[in-house]
């Protein structure tokens, strides 16, 4: 099992290549939007360490939202062109997971509430649990909500860039970002068990329905 890995949904972008057991490529740029890019290089420069090609891949997961507009279309539509192109299937996961399965990593957090700074006076939110196989698993509803209303749907710690923004002191842990290693340890177990989607589902979720719209089209100031 082959199973690539894309995350650009956020202020960066990082790609992973991992087989069952182990990690077999990882790469990171954090430099802010520089997706487009970077992307497509790192990509290559993972099959060719590893010495692999895109049509020997098992699956591609990626970061499918919420998140940056621009982020996640990246992702989901680099993620359907090699997909198509090879025949391969898509593991879309969700962004908020994926941090939540980065607090987990890096500060061994086992109940959080993942919350992304959507701009406009609002944040994408939902809590999650860390399962028996050490994955973060949804125990609520993915949403996007004013600070207000987050401050009362949040049940555990806070975690992510939109932390403070609805706690004003939650600050320990909102430098966390998720990355393509998160994408990865998240789809895994389906790709080893073929929990997967066909190339066309590789959609994005951005929450906000005219996400694509530009801001004076939105009604929003």
């Amino acid at each position: 099992m082959k199973l690539l890995a894309l995350e650009t949904a956020n202020e960066q972008c990082s790609v992973s290549l991992v087989d069952e057991t182990q990690t077999l490529y990882f790469q990171l740029d954090t430099r802010a939007k520089a997706q487009t890019q970077t992307i497509l290089p790192m990509i290559e420069q993972g099959f060719a360490e590893n010495q692999i090609e895109n049509s020997q891949l098992t699956a591609i997961a990626f970061s499918r939202g919420p998140g940056s507009f621009s982020g996640v279309r990246i992702n989901a539509a680099v993620t359907q062109a090699l997909a198509w192109a090879n025949d391969i299937p898509v593991i879309p996961v969700s962004t908020l997971q994926a941090l939540a399965q980065a607090a987990y990593r890096e500060a061994q957090l086992n109940e959080v509430t993942a919350v992304l700074d959507a701009r406009m006076q609002e944040v994408y939110i939902a809590s999650f649990k860390l399962d028996q196989n050490n994955i973060m698993q949804l125990v609520d509803e993915e949403k996007l909500l004013d600070y207000q209303q987050a401050a009362e749907y949040q049940k555990y710690t806070l975690i992510g860039s939109g932390s403070a923004l609805i706690k004003a002191d939650a600050i320990e842990f909102q430098s966390i970002t998720a990355t393509a290693e998160d994408i990865a340890t998240i789809a895994r177990q389906d790709a080893i068990e073929k929990q997967w989607f066909s190339a066309e589902l590789a959609l994005p979720v951005y929450l906000r329905d005219n996400a694509w719209k530009k801001i004076p089209e939105q009604g929003k100031p």
